[in-house]
């Protein structure tokens, strides 16, 4: 049995191709002169299109344009949006530059109406352009247009707005980044008139802005004066209301009043905080007496009594008079007059010694009671000093209320005056923020056509285009051309690839019948791919079949069998195609009994089985042809038949109808040890090659390879990288010559 492939053919085959440099050179060189005629057409076009322009010139003026912001107030902005305003300048003054206003302007100040460049202004070729007027055409003929009526703009009349157009067409502003520098240009076919009016356009651009500037300079002043009178009006009744608020309320000398009352609040509290102090401290020694009381102690115990001298001294004299009276005891008796005397001056002491301390104790509850009358005394001082101050500062708010409202005002008018002046002053400033760095001067040399960048650009896009529609060409083409795409797209093993024949040999495509050499020698190569398909011992079956017809099977499936039968093997060449015979043709076979016959039961295969004039070679054709070629090639006899003949051939080679025409094929397929699948080099659409695979592999075929016929050796040169170089037809030609 033949080897089945890795990979069955179908949906799993590989779709993408890989692009190598090798593939691209020859797909350039395949298809070379359709790229020289594109390269050589865009050349011509733009050549003739360059050298047949009119002339352009082009004229330059560089401004310079300072930042100027409104300086009618001086208060700063909420928010920091100067940058944001400094672009939006810019912006503003490339927009007035390109204004029709501006250009009405330039056009009467050079009294250009009626100048016939001007009017029919010649525009510069352009690939871009180009592009862009095709694109418009395109759309304009697939969307069809609203009429459109011409309208002039404000301010023109119907004669005005095309001359307008036709300058504002003509002119470029182009700012410089990174600076305050502007180029004004201009293109014309006339090197004067583009001169002058770049110059024309600078200048009334500059008396354009001084006037716009004088005249923001009258509004500013106009609306300063209405700010000053009412802001004058305000000063004034915020000054009168502050003086009436000063003569209501005495408010003369409200801040002095405001610090002598603060002080004397302060020495009030600390007054008040000393009282109680005090009178704290006397109330816990009038206290302590009470207790002592209370608990019925003596009251020379309290420190204030034991403190004092006059009672100590008291206490001295009776400790010394109750002394005397003791020694005087042990001597006397109790009614001796000296006893009688001396008990009469200790009751004395005695009485002194209690006056005295109930004096003390007086005085300290006398202390304590005029304590704490003071810290009541200072306490209202207090509350009412503080009342007299919250009165005060109410008085006060109001007043630094005035007094704020007075101020601002007056610091409000104050800075109004003085803007009112600068802008008076600046009003009659005449120097601009605007001035010409370099005027234009008249252009020598045309800016367009550039003859060398345009043929340059020309020849770029030239080469752009040829490979773009070279590639194109080859992506939209599904045609197998060479071995690689045959093997990366079919999934089969690669047999060989056989020549085209040329002219007289066409006609007589057999081996044996004086064919060149390289055609001999590739189905020696396809022979010998075939003999090591297989190991196997015994007869092969091999059915040669193809995507559709006229792709050459029948030429292959007869040279295939002509070589086998050249190495010395006992071939059969079967015509299975009995629709579209042509083995018999081939060989030149009289019209007899065939396949059909034999399947049909009316002739033994003996019989129909012819020999060929090739040793080894016997050849079985279609037979009369059948109604039902179909279903004779599905019968069971049919493969009884191709079993059989195992036993008596080496190999049989079966010549089988296109895959995608019929589905005899398929039935062939599937009874034989092998299928040869036959590719027209630059003809077999791929997809159909790789539909037909999937047919076969339904029907469980084992695939050989595949073949790539009639391979164009002669003129397509890229064949011959890898698989095959002229100088070995030469070397197969020499021996034949000798």
């Amino acid at each position: 049995m033949m080897e089945q492939l890795p990979e069955p053919a179908g949906a799993s085959r590989p779709q993408l191709r890989a692009l190598h440099l090798a593939q691209i050179l020859r797909a350039i060189y395949r298809r070379r002169w359709t790229a020289i005629t594109v390269f050589v057409l865009v050349v011509l076009i733009s050549a003739v299109s360059t050298f047949t322009q009119t002339p352009l010139y082009l004229a330059t003026t560089e401004l310079v344009i300072e930042a100027e912001r409104p300086t009618v107030v001086s208060f700063q902005d909420v928010t920091d949006s100067q940058n944001k305003t400094t672009d939006d300048y810019y912006k503003t003054q490339y927009q007035i530059l390109q204004s029709r206003t501006l250009a009405r302007r330039t056009i009467d100040a050079l009294k250009l109406w009626n100048e016939p460049a001007l009017l029919s202004p010649p525009h510069a070729f352009s690939y871009r352009g180009l592009a862009t007027e095709v694109a418009q055409r395109v759309y304009h003929l697939a969307v069809p247009r609203r009429p459109v009526i011409d309208e002039p703009h404000a301010d023109e009349t119907v004669a005005q707005s095309p001359v307008v157009d036709a300058f504002l067409r003509g002119l470029q502003i182009e700012p410089i980044p990174s600076s305050h520098l502007v180029d004004i240009a201009f293109t014309s076919s006339d090197p004067q008139l583009a001169m002058n009016i770049v110059n024309g356009l600078a200048q009334q651009y500059i008396a354009a802005t001084q006037a716009l500037r004088q005249e923001a300079s009258k509004e500013a002043e106009g609306f300063l004066a209405g700010q000053l009178d009412a802001q004058r009006k305000q000063v004034e009744a915020s000054e009168a209301a502050l003086l009436q608020y000063r003569e209501q309320h005495d408010a003369l000398s409200l801040e002095d009043r405001q610090n002598i009352v603060v002080q004397k609040l302060a020495d009030l509290n600390a007054a008040v905080t000393k009282a109680k102090t005090g009178r704290i401290e006397k109330e816990a020694l009038y206290r302590q007496l009470l207790a002592l009381g209370q608990q019925h102690q003596p009251l020379d115990t309290f420190p204030s009594i034991l403190s004092d001298p006059y009672v100590q001294q008291e206490k001295a004299q009776l400790a010394q008079l109750q002394q005397q009276r003791a020694q005087m005891a042990e001597k006397l008796g109790p009614r001796h007059p000296d006893m009688i005397k001396i008990n009469t001056a200790i009751q004395v002491e005695q009485s002194k010694l209690q006056a005295e301390m109930q004096k003390v104790v007086q005085s300290v509850k006398n202390d304590y009671l005029t304590a704490l009358a003071q810290e009541e005394s200072l306490t209202k001082a207090l509350e009412q000093q503080k009342q007299d101050a919250l009165d005060l500062n109410r008085k006060g708010i109001d007043y630094t209320v005035l007094q704020r409202d007075a101020e601002t005002n007056r610091q409000i008018f104050e800075s109004l005056l003085q803007r009112a002046k600068e802008t008076g002053i600046s009003g009659q400033v005449t120097a601009s923020n605007v001035r010409v760095i370099d005027p234009a001067e008249r252009p020598s040399v045309p800016a367009y056509p550039q003859k060398m960048q345009s043929m340059a650009s020309a020849s770029l896009a030239g080469v752009a285009a040829a490979l773009g529609l070279v590639f194109l060409f080859e992506y939209m083409d599904n045609r197998i051309k060479t071995p690689d795409e045959l093997k990366a797209e079919l999934g089969l093993p690669y047999l060989g690839m056989v020549p085209a024949l040329f002219k007289d040999k066409a006609a007589d495509p057999l081996i044996n019948s004086g064919v060149p050499a390289d055609f001999l020698e590739a189905f020696r190569g396809i022979r010998t791919s075939v003999l090591f398909s297989s190991a196997e011992e015994g007869g092969k079956t091999v059915a040669v079949t193809s995507t559709g017809a006229g792709e050459g099977k029948t030429t292959v499936a007869a040279n295939l069998a002509i070589a086998l039968a050249h190495a010395g093997q006992r071939v059969l060449l079967i015509d299975a195609d009995m629709r579209k015979p042509r083995v018999g043709d081939l060989f030149g076979l009289k019209p007899g009994p065939g396949l059909s016959n034999v399947l049909v039961g009316t002739a033994q295969a003996s019989d129909s089985m012819r020999k060929s004039s090739v040793p080894g070679l016997w050849i079985l054709p279609c037979g009369q042809y059948p109604p039902n070629p179909s279903e004779l090639l599905g019968t069971r006899r049919f493969k009884d038949f191709v079993t059989t003949l195992v036993n008596y051939f080496d190999w049989t080679i079966i010549d089988t109808p296109p895959v995608m025409a019929v589905s005899d094929a398929a039935l062939v397929a599937h009874i034989v040890t092998g299928v040869v699948f036959v590719v027209q080099a630059e003809e077999t659409n791929r997809h159909l090659a790789q539909r037909a695979l999937e047919q076969l592999d339904r029907a469980n075929a084992h695939f050989v390879g595949a073949i790539l016929n009639r391979v164009d050796l002669q003129h397509k040169a890229y064949y011959d990288s890898q698989y095959y170089r002229r100088e070995y037809a030469d070397y197969y030609v020499q021996p034949s010559a000798s």
